[in-house]
């Protein structure tokens, strides 16, 4: 007996799809028509506020009363989804360039190491100087800042996931890409990026949490030496830190949990489900995840009425790119292209410039010793960051495969972990800080607790994302064979996580760094305790203003991990496209 699949089901089911049937509106399509219009006009009414203008030198505090929380729960989420889709489009344009070209992939690349190392703090106080330039005494250049802080919170986790995609794609997919004469945006668009979907999502969802955490920071905006918090969640929640007021904290932290329960099972929840789809395997799990969303949604004839409507735009596209020369090229030979010296010498020139520059501006203000004190205190933060990735693959591992084996377990622990996952570390630095003085346990050791909220996730999300995808008719052949424990774990499970692994483990590692300047400095009311090393050198550069002390802090930084990523997650991106892929 054979057993219809989720695509016959579904297609039989809508209406819309049945050939010669004339579309009648069902009460589903009644409902999701309408679920749509109240979206759009929540989206006017919300953002209908930020675009008022603003007086640098006049400070509007924030109103702490809770009333106000559904607001600014709104104009939070609008700032992460905006933030969210400019990491999409950065990540799929980013990761496809240095996919495809050797010789941009050797710029490219460690450029991302380098800007993942680049504090989010740094990212905001040169945006906010470039966006308020450009929206002199408004407010949508507080929001484009805000948004961008945020953005560079998501895309680089993002970038390198669907970067490693790309690399690994399995190797018949690109033979028969190559053997129909696809263009290049038909095999983006059939191959390479159903191949990297479920990975996509999954880093997504971690990245979004990373937004989260950021959340704080990113709603307070430095303008002219006077602080501008905008309406929000997290500027909410830092007023209530900042004035001792654990009740208003409470407060946030529900409204928080609300709004992560509610994004995963609106949101997050259907898009896992959906990605399914998109396995590689020759015979279908029995058990797959399930979304009330996007079932109720499959039912409705909006999908497929949509797809016909966009069907001619999309054919116009075609043609146009055909007409520019761009996609009239069949994929014929290698996937990338070699180096160009003229290149590399002409990017080498221009890097070697900026840093003579650089250290002449430090020279002449502080001198190059500056560089000495932060590498010192990188050491302590280094260590912190080893012991919190050890600790973390040790934990979150098996841990991440189970749910990832599980369709049932990963619909009940899914929104548990979104909610650890997305939920700001700093909304807990008040109970951070109170439990330390209690029991007298040194921030030295307390921060790396702090750091690991931030950072161990993204190795429990790509572990799942990589336990998921591989396929159902491997693991049943294990079973068939005997095959179990240790062997299963070195045979099946470790190859075919180990290409998700590496990209939780970069992250989570350029995570860790990132969450030490929150986490090596905490403060509530009146009372700040500070931890050796790095992050606490540039936070407290940051709130001093102390440019050269902060570039010097963000180089060393860099420096600390771009080496880390070159002398082990580098090496084992190596192994896992050579040995592990596909």
């Amino acid at each position: 007996m054979t057993i219809p699949s989720r695509s016959t089901v579904s297609r039989a089911s809508s209406p819309a799809r049945a050939a010669g049937r004339p579309w009648r509106p069902s009460w589903v399509d009644v409902a999701v028509a309408a679920a749509v219009l109240v979206g759009m006009y929540l989206l006017l009414r919300v953002g209908e506020k930020a675009t008022v203008s603003f007086d640098p030198a006049h400070v509007v505090k924030v109103d702490t009363s809770p009333a106000e929380l559904p607001y600014y729960a709104a104009r939070s989420l609008l700032r992460m989804f905006a933030a969210l889709a400019v990491s999409v489009t950065f990540a799929l344009g980013y990761a496809y360039a240095a996919a495809h070209s050797r010789r941009l992939e050797r710029v490219l690349i460690p450029a991302l190491d380098i800007l993942q190392s680049v504090p989010v703090l740094g990212f905001l106080t040169v945006a906010v100087a470039g966006f308020v330039s450009l929206f002199p005494g408004s407010t949508p250049a507080l929001e484009c800042a805000s948004i961008f802080a945020i953005f560079t919170s998501q895309a680089w986790n993002m970038a390198f996931g669907f970067y490693h995609s790309l690399i690994t794609l399995p190797r018949e997919l690109d033979e028969v890409s190559r053997s129909f004469r696809f263009t290049r945006w038909m095999r983006f668009w059939k191959v390479e990026l159903p191949a990297g979907a479920i990975g996509l999502v999954w880093n997504g969802m971690m990245s979004f949490g990373g937004g989260w955490f950021f959340l704080v920071a990113s709603e307070a905006i430095s303008v002219s030496g006077h602080r501008h918090a905008l309406p929000g969640v997290g500027s909410f929640a830092g007023t209530a830190i900042a004035d001792g007021d654990l009740g208003k904290v409470g407060w946030a932290m529900v409204t928080m949990a609300v709004m992560v329960v509610g994004v995963n099972f609106f949101f997050w929840r259907p898009l896992t489900a959906w990605t399914e789809r998109f396995k590689n395997e020759q015979s279908e799990a029995a058990d797959v995840q399930r979304s009330l969303v996007l079932d109720f949604v499959r039912r409705s004839s909006w999908p497929a009425l949509l797809g016909r409507l966009l069907r001619p735009v999309a054919e116009l596209l075609g043609r146009a790119g055909r007409i520019l020369g761009v996609d009239d090229r069949p994929l014929m030979t290698g996937r990338r292209r070699g180096g160009d010296p003229v290149f590399a010498l002409v990017a080498g020139g221009l890097i070697a410039w900026g840093l003579a520059d650089l250290l002449g501006y430090l020279r002449d203000r502080t001198g190059l010793g500056v560089f000495g004190e932060p590498f010192l205190l990188g050491l302590a933060t280094l260590a912190r960051v080893v012991v919190l990735v050890a600790v973390a693959t040790l934990v979150w591992v098996p841990i991440g495969v189970r749910i990832g084996f599980s369709p049932r377990l990963a619909r009940i622990a899914q929104p548990v972990v979104q909610v650890l996952a997305s939920f700001p570390a700093n909304f807990l630095f008040p109970l951070a800080t109170w439990f330390f003085l209690r029991t007298g346990l040194s921030l030295n050791v307390g921060g790396m607790l702090l750091m690991a909220l931030g950072a161990q996730w993204y190795i429990l999300f790509n572990t799942i994302a990589g336990a998921s995808a591989i396929p159902t008719d491997l693991r049943e052949a294990m079973d068939d064979l005997g095959v179990h424990g240790w062997q299963r774990w070195r045979r099946l499970i470790i190859p075919g996580i180990l290409p998700s692994y590496v990209t939780g483990g970069i992250t989570a590692s350029g995570g860790a760094w990132n969450a030490s300047i929150v986490s090596e400095t905490v403060t509530f009311g009146g009372t700040t305790l500070s931890a050796t090393g790095l992050g606490s050198y540039i936070s407290r550069a940051t709130s001093e203003g102390d440019y050269p002390h902060l570039i010097a802090g963000i180089a060393v930084m860099a420096v600390y991990v771009v080496g880390l990523n070159r002398l082990l997650w580098r090496r084992l991106y190596r192994l896992a496209e050579t040995r592990y892929s596909l």
